[in-house]
């Protein structure tokens, strides 16, 4: 059997350990997600979703247990090889779209793979494809403002996927959408999650999106079960 794109092992996160303030918010979560699986996560507010897509996204950092991204445990890894390995492996996609307001859809796109040391024309070959794949082609040259909330939440797909990650970790992504937009951009994320065979993990309180997934997981007091 392969080994998991992602592979979380008794991962424990405690917020203001050993103050009276203190909120245990994980406690031996363990999770796989394999090769081309699609995963909804869902659990109520305050539950702890998002701090377990930043622990498996190397964003935020385990107080115990195994985060095996690839193959490779980064848990305990150097600031500088969890940075690697986000930039190289893993695409965000959060409820609100954080586009960069002075950028263009297309710069916008472009900018991971610039920052990834992708030369200019290829970057820009790239977001161009990527764009048109959503749909988008026509507002490549659209600054943030000029475009709808599910467009704009379309560009941030296309910024996730830029480096050709191995894991997509999306955060409530229709969160922020009216229900028609949110049911339209919940279906453009599953086509290009299904036509790349990524895997993902998506926080999610919509049913419908869920659905389309291969299986869902419950955050239930610090630990991940079956939905």
């Amino acid at each position: 059997m392969s080994e998991p794109v992602l592979r979380l092992v008794d991962v424990a996160r405690t917020y203001n350990r050993g103050r009276p303030s203190e909120v245990r918010v994980l406690e031996g979560a363990s999770l796989d997600v394999g090769s081309g699986e699609v995963v909804a996560l869902v659990a109520p507010s305050g539950a702890g979703k998002s701090t377990l897509l930043h622990i498996a996204g190397l964003l935020d950092t385990a107080d115990a247990g195994e985060v095996r991204l690839a193959g490779r445990d980064l848990a305990r890894a150097s600031d500088r090889d969890r940075t690697a390995a986000r930039r190289a492996e893993v695409g965000f996609v959060y409820q609100f779209h954080h586009l960069l307001p002075e950028f263009t859809a297309l710069e916008n796109v472009m900018l991971p793979m610039l920052a990834h040391g992708t030369p200019d024309a290829p970057a820009r070959d790239r977001a161009r494809g990527l764009l048109a794949r959503v749909g988008l082609e026509a507002r490549a040259d659209h600054r943030p403002a000029a475009l709808s909330g599910g467009e704009a939440q379309r560009v941030a797909f296309c910024r996730a996927l830029a480096n050709g990650p191995k894991l997509l970790l999306a955060d409530e992504p229709t969160g922020n959408l009216d229900p028609a937009t949110s049911d339209r951009v919940a279906g453009v994320l599953m086509e290009v999650v299904r036509e790349t065979g990524l895997s993902a993990v998506i926080a999610t309180h919509n049913p419908g999106l869920a659905a389309r997934m291969d299986r869902t997981v419950r955050l239930e007091r610090g630990r991940i079960v079956p939905a």
